[in-house]
């Protein structure tokens, strides 16, 4: 199982190398009779709903995003594609707000934002250096956004939890908690770097 998102009492669930969304009622934990199956979906990494205009979202591995609704299942595409943008990259997590898609990519490592109503780029954020990849993100209410990666300033080796205060071409502060694993110990810190996020 790679993705679960919720809706309507109704849970949505991914699993890799498989074409299909299964359902399992929240109530119950049991699996219901409807199956969605996407055709051409291959390795589906996350998934996610928007309950504004009521849209599932599934991030595919290679190089795409699936749309299904969830009112009527047949109405499905592949939402964006390496074919529809000039920003080739590795689909690995998906989150969302009221109008806009959050997409995380490993390969490299950046986050990229789209318009849900007319798929636009809005933003494009360029991870430091030493970000050696990207998790997960997250958009917060006050516009920041939280990411999960391996690599700090520190060590390359590093795994982290970060908040972005990112503002194009200036100086952020990263809020940084850093897990550390040496041998048997695992040391928990907490530090604070200033670096600059570049936006395109």
């Amino acid at each position: 199982m790679h993705g679960v998102t919720v809706v309507d009492d109704i849970m949505y669930v991914v699993s890799d190398q498989s074409s299909t969304i299964l359902l399992y009622s929240t109530d119950t934990y049991s699996p219901l009779d409807v199956v969605i199956n996407v055709n051409g979906m291959k390795r589906p990494t996350d998934i996610v709903v928007c309950r504004d205009d009521r849209q599932l979202y599934v991030a595919d591995y290679y190089y795409c995003i699936w749309r299904v609704s969830v009112d009527h299942h047949s109405d499905q595409e592949k939402w964006l594609s390496d074919e529809s943008t000039t920003h080739t990259f590795h689909v690995n997590a998906l989150s969302v707000t009221s109008r806009s898609l959050l997409v995380t990519s490993s390969l490299p490592p950046r986050l990229h934002q789209y318009s849900t109503t007319d798929r636009q780029l809005l933003r494009v954020v360029i991870m430091p250096g030493y970000v050696m990849k990207l998790y997960h993100g997250v958009e917060t209410t006050r516009g920041t956004f939280v990411v999960s990666h391996r690599g700090t300033s520190l060590d390359e080796r590093q795994y982290a939890v970060s908040e972005l205060f990112t503002f194009c071409h200036v100086l952020v502060i990263l809020i940084t908690i850093d897990y550390v694993v040496n041998a048997l110990l695992v040391d928990l810190t907490t530090s604070i770097h200033k670096i600059t996020v570049t936006c395109v």
